[in-house]
């Protein structure tokens, strides 16, 4: 049977420093505990969350200056549904797979959205089983205050960031979203 030893442990730094690292070698990556300082920063500093962030600061403002236009009806929802859809119309279908919806939710808001005048579904020329979802006149006055808002909400950006960081950011998410970009006209 073992004695207990009398020295006491050396700081998890201490031990770590103490080891030899071997040039080329992986460092070892440990998962971060309960205990650790910053244990949950992550949440709040990765990309992802940052570009939810500025995404939400961006139409946050577009909805003000909608409001202020005279469309105090815009919402966020109507809003996922003007960027998915092409000016000549398309298909529920093809609105839910864009929008990352299902087809019923997507039916509730093209529902709700011709209930104020911004769409409406027509025959599909190419199948008349199929419904196309398209601007009504109306709709697409809001699709060009709609224009005019994020221009000017863009125009705020650049104000805020300076046209140096403004550009870089726009041309690196524009570079790296290219192939994700589900809008055909």
């Amino acid at each position: 049977m073992r004695t207990p030893s009398k020295r006491k442990p050396a700081p998890a730094a201490a031990q770590q420093a103490s080891r030899k690292r071997l040039p080329g070698a992986k460092q070892e990556v440990k998962p971060r505990t309960a205990n650790s300082a910053g244990f949950d920063q992550w949440r709040h500093d990765n990309i992802g969350r940052l570009l939810n962030n500025a995404v939400r600061r961006f139409e946050d403002r577009v909805l003000r200056l909608m409001a202020d236009s005279g469309y105090a009806d815009a919402r966020i929802s109507h809003v996922n549904l003007t960027r998915n859809l092409d000016r000549e119309g398309t298909r529920l279908t093809e609105l839910a797979t864009r929008a990352g919806m299902t087809k019923q939710a997507m039916g509730e808001l093209v529902d709700q959205c011709a209930g104020i005048g911004l769409v409406e579904r027509t025959s599909d020329p190419a199948d008349k089983r199929a419904r196309i979802v398209q601007f009504t006149p109306q709709g697409l006055a809001w699709l060009d205050a709609f224009r005019r808002a994020v221009d000017q909400a863009e125009h705020e950006m650049r104000a805020d960031l300076g046209s140096t960081r403004h550009d870089t950011v726009r041309n690196a998410l524009k570079m790296y979203g290219s192939d994700h970009d589900t809008l055909t006209k």
